[in-house]
């Protein structure tokens, strides 16, 4: 190779290195917006009551707050009864005569001891014998046994509690898993605190809710970023209920946050390559 030639494959050799620092910086840009727009997850998405007929001053949404939940076959009562004869009330509760009075009862022995609603929708209650509860709500179920009960003592004071009040909360929460309520009543916003919260990936315009009715099972869809959900009919959960979060299409090949450290490599990987071609 004659020097003619040596000197042309130098100068086209510069000229690419040239052309590679030129385009070095462009890539790295169009990289880094790519994966802004494409990868992250924006955060209005992530936002919850959002509303977007803005108004002055204080918006209020009517709920009745649900204690209508109404007693069925299969369900499971706790009941107590306070006395200031405790012989006489150790009669009408099972859980005292099995336990010996002890204050370390688990939920499972709170179970097992409670008053299960036959098919007929009946409980056996001591010295009453059945009982109708079916359609009845707690509060009324304790004031029926109440007045019974004044036909045996007198100055009682009468407990009952539902017992199956389970909740279960699958998707994109951080804590999925089924949860035992001890409150007569629960909304969407404290099942999902229990469960963790929503991940930056869920899909909060779809949020379904699985509850069970007398012909089977209800699916009902709510959209956790407007405001009006706290009027929906749904935004009081019922015993056994099960919440699915949906994911966003985005999780399959996105970030939660921004990817700061797959932009610090690239940025070295791009460094080292220049000093390389240097």
């Amino acid at each position: 190779m004659n020097d003619k030639n040596r000197s042309k494959l130098k100068t086209n050799h510069q000229r690419m290195k040239f052309n590679l620092f030129r385009l070095l910086p462009s890539v790295l840009a169009i990289l880094t917006g790519s994966l802004m727009f494409f990868s992250c997850v924006p955060q209005h998405k992530m936002l919850y009551l959002q509303d977007k007929h803005k108004s002055e001053g204080n918006l209020n949404y009517a709920n009745e707050r649900s204690f209508t939940y109404l007693i069925q076959p299969g369900d499971n009562l706790y009941i107590k009864v306070v006395s200031l004869d405790e012989k006489t009330a150790t009669l009408f509760n099972p859980l005292e005569r099995t336990t010996g009075g002890g204050s370390n009862v688990n939920d499972q022995g709170i179970y097992l001891n409670s008053y299960t609603v036959s098919d007929e929708g009946n409980i056996e209650f001591p010295l009453a014998g059945k009982i109708t509860v079916q359609n009845l709500n707690v509060e009324e179920v304790k004031e029926k046994i109440q007045k019974i009960l004044d036909q045996y003592l007198k100055e009682t004071v009468l407990i009952v509690k539902l017992v199956n009040f389970n909740l279960t909360v699958l998707g994109e929460v951080r804590r999925p898993g089924q949860y035992k309520v001890y409150q007569s009543e629960i909304n969407l916003f404290e099942a999902m605190a229990m469960a963790g919260d929503l991940t930056e990936f869920a899909n909060r315009r779809q949020v379904q809710i699985v509850r069970q009715t007398k012909t089977g099972s209800e699916v009902v869809e709510v959209n956790l970023e407007k405001a009006d959900i706290l009027s929906s009919d749904y935004f009081y959960l019922k015993p056994n209920d099960m919440i699915y979060i949906k994911p966003m299409p985005i999780k399959q090949f996105g970030f939660a946050a921004f990817p700061y450290t797959l932009i610090f490599s690239s940025i070295s990987t791009a460094l080292l390559l220049i000093n390389f071609f240097k």
